[in-house]
């Protein structure tokens, strides 16, 4: 399992289906991640890793499970368990994505939320002496 911070607008676009993919930079950072996620074979470079990511676009990306999405670290913080495919290609600007620039892009064709905001008067396991 893997958890990814993503900021509120990014999620609530998520939330509403609004947005399919989400998008990361390719960097050896991700690319150790993603490699794991997908059981890729280790002994090779990340640039040869990178590369079958690329050519898995064609054929829709390499499978992944359980991902997090989380905006933020509080122990409400809204967050999605995701699972879809996993591809390096271009983005769409419209999501964030710079146009020209490859990105790792999780597309997303399962989603589960995990944690919902809560009430303030909620919060901390504090009530304000109302029933819930």
């Amino acid at each position: 399992m893997l958890t990814l911070p993503i900021k509120r607008k990014w999620l609530d676009m998520i939330l509403t289906g609004e947005k399919t993919e989400e998008y990361r930079e390719v960097s050896d950072y991700y690319t150790t991640r993603f490699r794991k996620l997908t059981w890729l074979p280790y002994g090779r470079s990340n640039s040869t890793i990178e590369n079958m990511f690329r050519e898995a676009a064609a054929s829709g990306g390499f499978r992944y499970a359980d991902v997090i999405l989380q905006n933020g670290y509080k122990w409400d913080a809204p967050a999605v368990l995701i699972n879809g495919r996993l591809m390096i290609r271009e983005g769409k600007p419209e999501w964030g994505a710079e146009p020209g620039r490859e990105y790792y892009v999780l597309t997303i064709e399962k989603l589960e939320v995990l944690c919902s905001p809560v009430p303030a008067k909620y919060k901390g396991g504090q009530s304000n002496g109302k029933d819930i």
